[in-house]
């Protein structure tokens, strides 16, 4: 039995209450967005106050709502709260505490909170004071024993001059926080990956061409967890017109000498190589210009397409180039280990598409071999669930999980 596809916690909602810490606010959501996370941001009323609706939105690139009344025909209480794998309220005002703690919906983010069973992280910001005062206690008591995650404010100095528990904590520690309730990982972050994806498509005239069965969709998986952990990516993507992936730079390309010159551009300073496309070996020598008629097409004249893959490998310095080898046979395994040493690679995955097998398909099987002999068998599973542990064997070799640049 295939297992469900894995689920990659991307989308966060940061709810900014009305406090004056709603300008570090500012500060957490860029950390969020660099390791990986999805940010909408909901503004309270109050809090517009501090910081603008337009400095949510350039920030966030997205579209900040704040009103419960806008757009009521998409409801879009509804669909933000299901989209969301966790909602961070930062600042969370003692107002804003009293309200969720009450379960009152009175504007559009606690309705949103109501309607959400995502995790929800509220992170509290005041003056000593009110954060002491028995009412906030007890709310935050109550918060705490529904399984809501409240973090203590820092101590240190206040907006009044005084110095105290009460004080925002740091952006890090939030995003520690949402990464450990999500089980997120950040360990590609402040890295760059190129990934190449789809099927190439060569011109025999304008309406028939020399191509294959791949759909791309491996590599969009392998886009869509990388960024997810932090990467810088770029996805170059044959034939697949309608793929756009949010925060990932999508390149679209039909023939492979397209793919390659993208690829090659791309490719210096690169820490990661993923070679997931299905490129075509060669293309017609001379492309009519008109329609054959029927008849016409007996015989077509070939020329060799550029070698993407080894080319690539062969220029590397620091990158770390992964394969994959599309095989039919007995002999997969011995040809994806020649093509291994051949291209210079430091990682390959083969797998068998005999009789139509995972080509458009949302699961995978194979083997994944590496430069040292280690051969990993992959069973049946979802291709983002191949995407995650190619990673991470890749991140394992070059001692990523270790480095303080991330």
């Amino acid at each position: 039995m295939t297992a469900p596809a894995s689920k990659i916690s991307r989308e966060i909602i940061l709810g900014v209450g009305g406090g004056i810490s709603a300008y570090k606010a500012c500060d957490l959501l860029r950390r969020l967005q660099d390791a990986g996370f999805l940010v909408s941001v909901i503004p309270t009323r109050a809090s517009l106050n501090f910081v603008g609706k337009a400095t949510w939105e350039a920030l966030s690139g997205r579209p900040v709502q704040d009103d419960l009344w806008n757009n009521v025909h998409e409801v879009p209480h509804i669909v933000l709260a299901k989209k969301a794998d966790a909602i961070v309220i930062a600042p969370a005002t003692a107002d804003l505490i009293a309200r969720i703690a009450s379960g009152r919906a009175d504007d559009f983010l606690t309705n949103v909170i109501l309607a959400s069973t995502a995790p929800l992280i509220v992170v509290p910001a005041m003056h000593t004071e009110m954060w002491l005062n028995a009412s906030t206690v007890a709310n935050v008591a109550t918060l705490r024993g529904r399984g809501i995650t409240v973090l203590d404010p820092s101590v240190g100095k206040l907006t009044s001059g005084d110095v105290g528990i009460g004080r925002f904590p740091e952006s890090a520690q939030i995003v520690r926080e949402v990464e450990e309730k999500l089980h997120h990982k950040s360990d590609l972050r402040n890295r760059k990956v190129l990934i190449s994806a789809g099927g190439t498509r060569e011109a025999i005239d304008p309406v028939r061409y020399i191509g294959n069965l791949s759909s791309g969709k491996q590599g969009i998986a392998l886009a869509i967890n990388a960024a997810s952990r932090g990467a810088s990516v770029s996805l170059v993507i044959a034939n697949s017109q309608d793929t756009e992936i949010e925060g990932v730079e999508v390149v679209h390309v039909t023939t492979a000498q397209q793919m390659n010159l993208e690829m090659q551009n791309r490719f210096t300073g690169t820490d990661i190589v993923v070679m997931s496309a299905a490129v075509s070996d060669a293309r017609p020598a001379s492309p009519s210009s008109t329609k054959y008629a029927k008849g016409e097409l007996t015989s077509i004249s070939l020329v060799e397409n550029p070698d993407i893959i080894g080319t690539l490998a062969l220029k590397k310095v620091k990158e770390f180039v992964i394969g994959f080898a599309a095989q039919t046979g007995s002999d997969s395994i011995i040809r994806a280990q020649e093509k291994l040493r051949a291209k210079n690679l430091d990682l390959i995955y083969v797998n068998d598409v005999s009789g139509g097998d995972i080509f458009g398909k949302d699961d995978t099987e194979g083997t994944i071999l590496d430069v040292e002999g280690k051969k990993t068998e992959f069973s049946r599973n979802s291709k983002m669930t191949l995407a995650s542990q190619l990673f991470s064997i890749a991140i394992d070799k070059l001692g990523y999980a270790n480095d303080n640049t991330n």
